[in-house]
């Protein structure tokens, strides 16, 4: 389901404060208390917030917070990053795609793409593009993760590890100041590996709130990928690491180095 971008700012604003009131809002936006009780019913039914007497509060969630919430949070930077990716995806190539809000987005972004074939764990993205005609689609067979809607264990593993595609496309929840890639599941560095593993190229996808976010599972660094995408310059370090591994950095607002 896709958001308005009203609703968009909502979401960001329930998660910056511990309660909105709804006059606050309507006012906010200019819009009827009425309109933007419809809006707060959607976020409450996708599990972004929880309804108050008067208003709204935000949901807290230990860990990563809720697939919906995600897809919701910095959409205009992921946004941005998906133009640009599938400026450097050609037509009548095969791609392997991991879970997570960004590289659903950067699918998002190839639909008008053809002949592509597609390999991921990841039934948001499998049922996008059976809406391309031209595609060829592969999933992971197994147990899914019902929030997340992917596959995990043997299923992935089979599936990334019998194929070697044109380009892999991979986000990641974390960078810690070192380059190490960070995640919270051992299952999604596992995944995310395997792609990077099994792809002739592979672009990591990622907005800059992803620099410095505490997560708690090591898993690759940032320099094993071919091709880094993200929507503002990294931090200092992480532009020399990148720079010295020889990675391309494409900074998508148009900045790029070497």
């Amino acid at each position: 389901m896709l958001f308005s971008a009203r609703q968009v700012q909502i979401a960001e604003m329930v998660r910056q404060q511990d309660f909105i009131r709804v006059e606050v809002l309507a006012r906010h936006f200019n819009v009827t208390t009425q309109t933007i009780r419809r809006d707060l019913n959607l976020l409450c039914a996708r599990g972004i917030a929880r309804r108050t007497h008067g208003g709204v509060q935000r949901m807290n969630i230990p860990g990563n917070v809720a697939y919906a919430w995600r897809q919701t949070l910095n959409s205009e930077a992921k946004q941005t990053i998906a133009r640009e990716v599938a400026r450097h995806v050609p037509n009548g190539v095969s791609l392997a795609f991991s879970i997570g809000t960004t590289p659903e987005i950067v699918f998002k972004a190839l639909l008008a793409h053809r002949q592509l074939r597609i390999f991921t764990n990841n039934l948001n993205i499998a049922m996008l593009a059976c809406t391309n005609p031209t595609f060829e689609v592969t999933v992971a067979g197994g147990r899914l993760r019902n929030e997340d809607r992917d596959v995990m264990g043997a299923g992935m593993e089979a599936l990334f590890g019998a194929y070697k595609v044109d380009i892999g496309i991979y986000g990641v929840a974390g960078v810690d100041q070192d380059g190490t890639l960070l995640d919270f599941y051992e299952e999604e560095v596992r995944a995310r590996q395997m792609i990077r593993e099994n792809s002739r190229s592979a672009f990591l996808v990622l907005d800059h709130t992803k620099f410095g976010r505490a997560a708690h599972v090591r898993g690759g660094k940032i320099d094993e990928a071919t091709t880094v995408f993200c929507d503002r310059t990294p931090p200092a370090a992480i532009v020399s690491i990148v720079e010295q591994s020889g990675v391309k950095l494409i900074v998508c607002k148009g900045e790029k180095t070497p």
